[in-house]
C-alpha cells in the first residue's frame, strides 16, 4: 500500500462523507438485481434503470430464469427506458444464464468469467463482483476519472491504472469501496448541478 496516496485518498472520503452522508449503495432486493442493474445502467442514467427494473418487477420477472424463457421482444418492451433496449435484452439474457451457472455452483464468478460475458466490461464486471458478490473490485466510472483529474490524482486513458490507483492505496475493504464509488458518483452530480446553475 503507498502510504502517501492513501492518506490523501482517505482523507478526501472523510471529506466526502462529511458533505454527502452515507449512500449505502446498492438498492436492490436480490443479488440478481444488482447484476441485472449493472448491465442495464450502461450508456443510461440511474432513473431510467428503475424504470426498466419497476417494469420487470410489476411483471413479476425480475428473476433470471423468467428472464431467459421471456420471448425477446417481450422482455425488451420491459426494459425499453434503460435504452439500448434490443441490445441490452440479448446481454440479459446470456448474463442471466451465466448468473444461473454461478448459483447452481454455489461460488461466484471471478473477474474474468464476467469479462468473457458479452456485454460486460470492466465496470460492470467490478460494479457486480462488489456490490452483488461482495468481493473487493473499485469500481472506476466517468466521475471517478473526473474526481482523479479535479483532485490531481491521476491523468490515465486506461481503466486498469485508476483501478489499480486505487487498490494499492485503499485497504481492501468491500464496505470502503462501495461507500467510496457511491460517494464519489454523488460528488460527480453535485459538480454536474454546479455546472448547469452557472
Amino acid at each position: 500500500m503507498c502510504r502517501k496516496n492513501a492518506t490523501r485518498l482517505l482523507k478526501l472520503y472523510e471529506s466526502l462523507l462529511a458533505g454527502f452522508g452515507r449512500q449505502n449503495w446498492w438498492p436492490a432486493d436480490s443479488r440478481f438485481e444488482v447484476v441485472l442493474g449493472a448491465l442495464l445502467t450502461q450508456n443510461t442514467n440511474w432513473k431510467n434503470v428503475e424504470k426498466a427494473i419497476e417494469n420487470l418487477k410489476d411483471a413479476d420477472s425480475l428473476d433470471a430464469g423468467k428472464i431467459i424463457s421471456m420471448r425477446k421482444c417481450s422482455l425488451e418492451k420491459l426494459i425499453r427506458p434503460s435504452g439500448f433496449y434490443r441490445q441490452k435484452a440479448k446481454r440479459l439474457r446470456t448474463l442471466a444464464k451465466n448468473f444461473l451457472v454461478f448459483e447452481t455452483r454455489g461460488s461466484p464468478p471471478s473477474r474474468e468469467e464476467l469479462l468473457a460475458i458479452d456485454g460486460v466490461g470492466k465496470e460492470t464486471a467490478d460494479s457486480i463482483l462488489l456490490y452483488a458478490y461482495d468481493i473487493p473490485h473499485f469500481v472506476i466510472d466517468a466521475y471517478t476519472r473526473r474526481f482523479c483529474s479535479h483532485h490531481r490524482l491521476l491523468e490515465s486513458k486506461e481503466y486498469d491504472d485508476y483501478k489499480s490507483y486505487f487498490e494499492s492505496a485503499l485497504p481492501r475493504d468491500v464496505a470502503l469501496y462501495k461507500e467510496y464509488h457511491a460517494l464519489i458518483v454523488e460528488w460527480g452530480k453535485a459538480a454536474g448541478r454546479m455546472k448547469r446553475a452557472d
